[in-house]
């Protein structure tokens, strides 16, 4: 009895021209995957949250509920800090560009793009106040200066810190969708 999931015989007996599933590209999508420092960092906040459930739980068998309910809502806040922490970056559909922020989220549609480029500049390591030489993905708007906008993306953030190929790889994924969606 052949166990064709258990060898790789399989990829080779796969059709090559099957249809890739269809792609909806009026849903917000990330061009990129997010880097390992803000997985690192969610991950480890997903951890303390666990440690708050569980402190909850021993302070509602031990002590007032009060207290516990205020402890619960301590872990469902660092969980959402943890969510939306992965939310952030870079995300572009048919209808334009939105940069998400921690706290604020911005979004641009295409008729109001008018350049999106990257330069060479001084960025902020980590969203520190220190700044390095880098590489930043700049978004040019209808009506405001290229500088008035923080970029859209550096090699220094959580996603592409020692992963310059990758922010290259990025940001040409976005100018391309600029360039596809933008006004002519």
């Amino acid at each position: 009895m052949p166990l064709p999931f258990l060898t790789a015989d399989r990829v080779f007996e796969a059709a090559d021209d099957v249809p890739l599933p269809h792609e909806d590209r009026d849903r917000w999508r990330r061009p990129y995957r997010p880097g390992p420092w803000r997985i690192v960092v969610a991950a480890l906040a997903l951890l303390l949250a666990s440690f708050v459930l569980f402190a909850a739980v021993i302070i509602a068998a031990t002590a007032q509920l009060a207290s516990a309910a205020l402890v619960f809502g301590l872990a469902l806040l660092v969980i959402a800090a943890a969510l939306r922490l992965l939310r952030v970056g870079v995300w572009v559909s048919a209808r334009g560009l939105r940069h998400v922020g921690f706290l604020t989220t911005r979004t641009a549609s295409w008729e109001q793009v008018v350049s999106v480029r990257t330069v060479q500049q001084p960025v902020r390591w980590l969203g520190l106040p220190r700044t390095v030489q880098g590489q930043a993905l700049l978004l040019g708007r209808q009506g405001r200066e290229a500088g008035d906008l923080p970029p859209l993306m550096t090699t220094h953030n959580a996603d592409f810190l020692g992963r310059t190929d990758a922010f290259d790889r990025a940001a040409d994924s976005v100018e391309a969708w600029a360039q596809d969606y933008g006004p002519r």
